[in-house]
């Protein structure tokens, strides 16, 4: 038998088994949302380089817009979690922070849909290769039509995972990475009556996954009990005007701090693209290995995000602090592990992504290798920063955190991959260490902040 924990031990193994509860099946359903993409990669990979670095900058011009709504629809998760903390059951406040979060999803996906129909142009002034512009906006003019139903989908996925039932959210997710398996395998290679379409095809089946997955939320929040007495589409075209200035209050800033830390990577696959397709293709290989880890942070931060407040909705700044670092501890002991993983079988990870048969990945292979090895170095900071800014948004602070990312990012992180890859001639590998210092400062900013948050006056 074990021995029994102490009294003060209990409340935090408690806390650790509730955030591990809502965690889990959010970590999860990122890595299942990290699939997609990643079967993507997968499949283009296996037409060759070139048509993965078509995908790369196109997706990475996708996700720069598709980060802002994800941001802007992250604000649902604090303003429901303070709700459901001051009271439980709060049927209308609910439903008016999931409508109006509807409502500014809606409104920012038609100058998204302009600016994305225009990619080919766009990454032309961005200096990218005109014929590789050419096939990236072949891949994202159907792609675009996804970027709504995604952002529903996030919006349903926060009201599940507030209420503490995040495990619907994972079952469509892992519906979604079957489906999109099967849906672009066809209209990427073609069957049957269905022609090769290549990177339209791969566009094309992402969107009817992202489309399909919001539908199939959809469906459970309206007909399953836990949910349907919240009635989320009556009435849906009711206007709401102080929710809605509320979720973009909150959720500007956020979004904001999102799209710097990826337009962060975004910039990084651009200057890759000025050094050339290898590295374009060696990046992308990269980088998915490590979005994949990152998902586990990440759903740390959703869960802490609610837990810290719950917390905060009761006034308790005991269980904020017991939920803030508990999610850490835990996002820093795995992206450690994986960090190691990282620095012992770099080779074997990118070869999952690589057909090294083709003559012309020859050449990634190594240069993949080697930026996995500084991926593996900048973990327990990327870990840190993640789950530091949940943190705080638990805590409804998101302006500070967003000037925090800015510098980090777009001063420190950019500045220093300019210099060392171009200034000094370190190209790709300078690029890398650019990515790792920025995540470096924005961490030690967002935890030194959550330190101070009584001295602030962010607590109750």
């Amino acid at each position: 038998m074990h021995a029994p924990l102490p009294p003060k031990a209990q409340p935090w193994r408690e806390e650790a088994a509730a955030t591990a509860a809502l965690a889990g099946p959010l970590i999860l359903t990122n890595v299942a949302q990290s699939a997609i993409n990643a079967t993507d990669v997968v499949l283009l990979g296996w037409l060759g380089a070139t048509q993965l670095a078509a995908s790369s900058i196109g997706i990475n011009l996708y996700i720069a817009f598709l980060i802002f709504g994800m941001g802007l629809v992250m604000a649902a998760s604090p303003i429901l979690a303070r709700q459901l903390g001051r009271r439980r059951h709060s049927v209308r406040e609910v439903r008016r922070t999931v409508r109006q979060t509807m409502w500014a999803a809606a409104t920012i996906t038609v100058p998204t849909w302009l600016l994305l129909w225009q990619a080919e142009p766009i990454l032309r002034l961005l200096g990218q290769e005109p014929a590789l512009s050419a096939q990236a906006a072949v891949f994202v003019r159907p792609l675009m039509f996804g970027f709504l139903p995604a952002l529903l989908y996030l919006v349903l996925r926060a009201f599940v995972a507030a209420l503490e039932q995040p495990n619907w959210a994972l079952a469509i997710s892992v519906a979604g990475v079957i489906a999109n398996a099967l849906i672009n395998y066809v209209l990427i290679f073609g069957a049957g009556p269905i022609p090769q379409l290549g990177l339209f095809g791969a566009g094309l089946g992402s969107a009817l996954t992202q489309t399909l997955m919001f539908l199939g939320m959809a469906a459970v929040v309206m007909l399953h009990p836990r949910f349907r007495r919240y009635r989320l589409f009556g009435r849906f075209w009711r206007a709401d005007w102080p929710r809605y200035v509320e979720v973009w209050r909150l959720g500007l800033p956020i979004a904001l701090t999102l799209s710097l830390e990826v337009t962060l990577f975004i910039a990084a696959v651009f200057l890759m693209g000025l050094i050339g397709t290898t590295s374009i293709a060696a990046h992308a290989i990269a980088i998915q290995i490590a979005s994949l880890t990152f998902m586990v942070p990440l759903g740390l931060s959703q869960a802490v995000t609610v837990r810290v407040g719950l917390a905060y909705g009761r006034g308790d700044p005991i269980g904020i602090t017991r939920a803030g670092w508990t999610a850490f501890t835990m996002a820093i002991a795995f992206m450690a592990a994986m960090a190691l993983v990282m620095f012992a079988i770099p080779e074997a990870l990118v070869r999952l992504f690589l057909d090294v048969k083709l003559p012309e990945n020859q050449a990634v292979l190594p240069l993949a290798v080697s930026f996995l090895y500084l991926a593996a170095l900048f973990q327990v900071f990327d870990g840190a920063q993640s789950v530091g800014a949940g943190m705080l948004r638990g805590l409804q602070d998101t302006t500070v955190p967003m000037i925090f990312a800015g510098f980090g990012y777009w001063v420190i992180g950019i500045g220093t991959a300019v210099w060392l890859g171009f200034g000094l001639g370190w190209e790709g590998v300078g690029i890398w260490i650019g990515l790792a210092a920025g995540l470096a400062v924005v961490s030690v900013l967002m935890l030194w902040r959550w330190s101070r948050r009584e001295r602030m006056g962010l607590t109750p």
